[in-house]
Order: structure tokens, then sequence, then C-alpha cells
């Protein structure tokens, strides 16, 4: 990675001052004083020193977490109201989220310090679905959801699901599977809002392959390195 990246990754200063301290010939690479911002470095092989000081790497952190309803995706939120990173140990505040679930709905989300993870798994083009099971009010028809797999529009936008799936319904409630490949903000709402559905609960399953299992509400584990090779798979 590009030597400025590294000096941000491990807390030393932004991105934009670690140019600056690169540029101030304040910077070695394994003893040699480095000024060109071209510079790349592997951080495993590497020693790179500030001012004459070491500078180790983080630690990458890779969380999966069962968000439930009610907390704020959000290292702080200036209402008061509970955030996810409440939930993990206090070291680890400086993880964001990949992607975002609203303040309602519930289930799994990650948590890391990783910006090429995050960005593998929310970019669009890298297609990683993310499945849901929605609760809605009252018995819903299977072709009552067709307009979900072909499109409605929304302000504008285009909400699709990739995939969609009736698991079952009754006089009182109906609960459907969603895929979404793309993930607009708050998009499985405003598609069942397009389609009279009132949702009385939102929770989201799976992450392409890694579910969220039997992992209790409120509780986090760390992801294993397999299952971070399964979930970039397909990219």
């Amino acid at each position: 990675m590009r030597l400025q990246r590294f000096l941000a990754e491990a807390g030393v200063a932004s991105r934009r001052a670690a140019e600056q301290m690169i540029a101030a010939g304040r910077v070695r690479v394994n003893g040699e004083v480095i000024t060109a911002l071209g510079c790349r470095v592997d951080p495993d092989r590497d020693e790179v020193a500030v001012d004459g000081q070491v500078v180790r790497g983080r630690r990458k952190l890779y969380v999966a977490l069962h968000k439930p309803p009610g907390y704020v995706c959000s290292r702080r939120d200036p209402q008061g109201r509970p955030v996810v990173h409440d939930l993990l140990p206090a070291e680890w505040r400086s993880l964001y989220t990949v992607g975002r679930l609203d303040r309602q709905s519930e289930g799994l989300i990650f948590l890391t310090n990783d910006g090429d993870f995050a960005l593998r798994l929310t970019h669009p083009r890298y297609g990683i679905r993310k499945t849901y099971e929605v609760t809605v009010t009252g018995r819903v028809a299977p072709q009552v959801l067709q307009p979900m797999l072909t499109g409605v529009r929304h302000k504008g936008e285009l909400l699709r699901a990739a995939a969609v799936r009736l698991l079952r319904a009754s006089r009182r409630r109906s609960l459907i599977e969603l895929e979404l490949a793309e993930g607009k903000n708050r998009e499985v709402r405003r598609l069942c809002a397009c389609l009279g559905l009132k949702v009385e609960r939102l929770v989201r399953v799976a992450i392409g392959r890694i579910r969220l299992g039997e992992l209790p509400p409120g509780r986090w584990r760390t992801l294993t390195a397999s299952e971070r090779k399964t979930l970039l798979a397909g990219i």
C-alpha cells in the first residue's frame, strides 16, 4: 500500500498530513528517508519510522454484530440514542460499520477498520447480496411481490430486489424474504411502502454467504479468515 495510506491507517495522522510528513523528510522506510509520495510499503515486511519512532500497523478487525432494533449505526448520536458501538469493547470504538441498517431494523452488520474490505462489500459493482426477512401485516399473495423483481420507481430512484420469496402467509401477517444487490437507502422499506405493505419487522439475515445464524441480539463475534475469503470469493 502507499506509504501515506499506511501512516493514516496506523493512526499517525490523516492522509493529507501524512503526505506533508513525507515531503518534509520526516519518514524513513527501512532506514531510508522517503520524500516521494508514490512510495509503497509492505506492512508485514518493511519498517516505517516517523521522526525516529517506529510505526506499527493497526491490527485489522472484522466483526459480525447482531444489531438490535433501536440502535443507530454510528459512533455517536446527537440525540443521545443508543449506538451500535455501545455493544462493542471500548477499544473497538474506532471501527466503522460496513453499510447501515436503519434504527428500527435489526440483524447482521459488519464493522471493520479495513477500508478495502468495506468498499468491496458495499459498492454496487461488486454485487454482494444482502438477504432480509420482512414481516408485513396481513396475508400477501405471491403475485403482489412481482413488482419487486421488475422494479418500482420512488422519488426518482428505481428500486428492485434481486430475488424475492414468500416464506409464509396467514390472515394476520406474512413473512417475505428479499435479496438486494445494491442496497439503496431504506430500500426494503421503500419497496414495501410502494406496494402498500406495512412492515412490522425487518431483519437482515445474511450478507453474501455469511448468515446471522444463532448470534443473539446485541452480541458480536469476529469473522474467521475463511469467512472473509468466502465473502470476497465472488468478486
